[in-house]
């Protein structure tokens, strides 16, 4: 006779594990239909562009420190090349001031009255009483200007200190300006690393291309220079189409964007400051609409400069792993001001 036993029903605790698995499985699955799809290429791309303006922003500041670094090494220098040659005179001084007192030593170490009571040749002595009349002033000019030499040289000393104190100060800066510099375009690396190797070339490739075919397609007008030294400074810059954006580089084959319209203007015969937040203080202020080719144009808070070429273009070096080219004003950010020098 066949036997009829009963299922086994499964243990509660076995049911409590698979409800629990099965809700996991849900939550899971209600997770990864909610979860953000990948960025597009393009806003990968518009990331490690803001990536880049930040850095940019913390390069400017590093080519500012080290600009001010290099100027108090040179005060510093030249304030300690005074101090040694000060000392070495107030040596030369005191050694004077010495030879002074020993003859006077020599021709006064008796009272005058019994030198003149003594002297077998009153004429003689007169003569040298004279000439220690003429050592007592003598020593008394070397004395005060001694005393002048002491002070000069102590305010020197206390100058070249604060200069050192000063220098001291604007090196840490520069660390820290550097450090915050690397911290940037480390972020933009890592951005880039999530893309495909593909995806990375066809963002390199589009910005070579838009490096080289810029020339070629950009339309600059016939608008007329304001004067014959932007026009200099454009055409010196216009000759960089095709150099690579390195941070605080400047020329003649890589430059980041102050680097190269200091460059630029420097070919022209004309020298201008370091950074976008020194160069936009000079020559002087004009209104967009009055732009013209060889301006100096500002953009983002300071953060960017480029050349004005025309038709609302820049020519310029953008940022790093792109090349300097011309570009449309409308494209690089928010228009801040415009310096003709």
């Amino acid at each position: 006779m066949a036997s009829h036993r009963r299922p086994k029903q499964p243990s509660r605790a076995r049911v409590t594990v698979l409800t629990a698995t099965a809700a996991a499985a849900v939550a899971l699955t209600s997770q990864a239909a909610q979860a953000d799809p990948k960025p597009t290429r393009s806003e990968m791309k518009a990331k490690v562009d803001k990536l880049y303006d930040e850095a940019e922003v913390a390069t400017e500041q590093y080519n500012g420190a080290k600009e001010q670094q290099d100027k108090l090494e040179k005060q510093t220098d030249a304030l300690q090349d005074r101090v040694a040659r000060g000392q070495q005179e107030l040596n030369t001084l005191r050694a004077g001031l010495g030879s002074i007192a020993a003859s006077q030593y020599r021709d006064g170490g008796i009272d005058p009255s019994v030198q003149l009571f003594l002297a077998s040749d009153p004429d003689s002595f007169l003569d040298r009483a004279s000439a220690l009349d003429q050592l007592t002033a003598r020593q008394a000019e070397s004395l005060a200007k001694i005393q002048k030499k002491q002070r000069s040289l102590a305010q020197e000393r206390t100058e070249a200190q604060g200069k050192l104190h000063d220098l001291a100060d604007v090196r840490k800066t520069l660390g820290e300006r550097k450090k915050k510099q690397q911290g940037k375009l480390a972020e933009a690396r890592k951005v880039l690393n999530t893309l495909t190797a593909a995806e990375r070339a066809k963002m390199r490739d589009d910005d070579v291309r838009a490096s080289r075919d810029a020339g070629d397609r950009v339309e600059l007008g016939h608008e007329a220079p304001a004067s014959a030294l932007g026009a200099a400074a454009l055409q010196a810059a216009a000759t960089r189409i095709g150099k690579p954006y390195v941070r605080s580089a400047t020329g003649p084959d890589s430059f980041d964007c102050s680097g190269l319209t200091q460059w630029a203007y420097a070919q022209a015969g004309a020298h201008i400051t370091r950074t976008t937040f020194t160069q936009i203080n000079e020559g002087t202020r004009i209104a967009r609409s009055q732009l013209k080719p060889g301006d100096l144009v500002f953009f983002n808070n300071t953060q960017h400069v480029g050349l004005y070429a025309g038709n609302n273009t820049v020519l310029h070096a953008p940022y790093p792993g792109a090349y300097v080219r011309y570009e449309s004003m409308n494209t690089i950010g928010g228009f801040q001001a415009a310096v003709r020098i």
